[in-house]
């Protein structure tokens, strides 16, 4: 598929619709060490990583997240840049924004978390403008599940598609407003020792088909440098990860990978098994651009060409004949 393909097919089968695309999670300060180095406060958080990969897809996406006023007016001028709506980004006063620091292990699979301040997070109360109530897609980045089906309840019509991220931590100290959130959700993204933890199973069909009956209607597992899979009723799909000579920070790449999921699904607009294929290789693209340098730096400023040119990489990977 050449790069003209790729971008038809992207552009063509959504010619006359609009979409509206909403992304809640968080906007915050990390500073990371990796084997490669290590960085200062640089910015980071969930819903960063996730509007910023959408935002090579769809020109419209909208961000509710809270910031205190010791973040940069210079980065919120750079998601407008990249056709990110701020309204919904609350801006405390005489407050810190989230911040987290973390150590990666020389596999880069692990790390320990140095630093934790919750901060502006620590009372964070989603407000959605009504400029939003528009929204057909949303991703639920990992915030609390509580406020997670906050966002949910406020919006006045339920999205086309929504699609959620959360980790180990809420399965350990808040399973029961998880679960009732997922019951809520069309997609649900998790990685491969979260889905054994949620599902009790180790094989992974096995916890995927006991996950699927909790609520999704999808699931995909993350399994970092061994791809990722889409699960859906009986089917099942695997996509590659794509081997890089070199990884400087893993940090975001989940959630890259997410808005690039849902970036290229509210593109097309229908919503279906085969789109979702799809985009899981586009969302895998934009991760494994992620890493190549620390923070966000990466994909700040990719160009189509070189997002088409990475995907072909991945159909490479996985095309053959018999």
């Amino acid at each position: 598929m050449t790069y003209f393909q790729l971008n038809f097919t992207i552009f063509a089968e959504n010619l006359f619709v609009i979409m509206s695309l909403l992304v809640i999670g968080t906007v915050a300060f990390d500073a990371i060490e990796t084997p490669f180095g290590k960085t200062d406060k640089i910015v980071g958080g969930a819903a960063t990583y996730a509007s910023l990969a959408a935002s090579y897809f769809y020109d419209n996406v909208k961000i509710v997240a809270v910031v205190g006023d010791d973040f940069p007016e210079s980065e919120i001028k750079d998601f407008n840049n990249h056709h990110i709506n701020t309204e919904g980004l609350q801006i405390k006063n005489g407050e810190k924004s989230f911040f987290w620091a973390g150590k990666y292990h020389n596999d880069m699979n692990s790390r320990d978390t140095l630093v934790t301040e919750l901060n502006v997070l620590a009372d964070f109360d989603p407000v959605i403008p009504v400029s939003y109530q528009d929204c057909e897609f949303l991703m639920l980045g990992n915030l609390t599940p509580q406020v997670q089906q906050t966002v949910i309840k406020r919006l006045a019509n339920r999205p086309k598609l929504i699609v959620m991220d959360t980790m180990n931590f809420w399965m350990d100290i808040a399973l029961d407003d998880l679960l009732e959130t997922i019951k809520l959700i069309d997609v649900l993204t998790i990685n491969d020792a979260e889905a054994r933890q949620l599902s009790g199973e180790y094989s992974l069909v096995k916890a995927a088909r006991k996950i699927l009956q909790m609520g999704p209607k999808y699931l995909i597992i993350k399994k970092g440098e061994h791809g990722a899979l889409l699960f859906h009723e009986d089917k099942i799909f695997a996509a590659p990860a794509l081997p890089l000579a070199e990884v400087f920070d893993p940090t975001g790449a989940g959630d890259t990978f997410a808005g690039g999921f849902i970036g290229y699904m509210a593109k097309v607009g229908t919503v279906n098994f085969n789109n979702m294929k799809n985009a899981i290789i586009f969302g895998s693209a934009l991760a494994s651009f992620c890493v190549e340098k620390f923070g966000t730096e990466k994909i700040r400023n990719l160009s189509q060409q070189e997002i088409a040119a990475r995907v072909e990489e991945f159909i490479s990977l996985a095309k053959f004949e018999i």
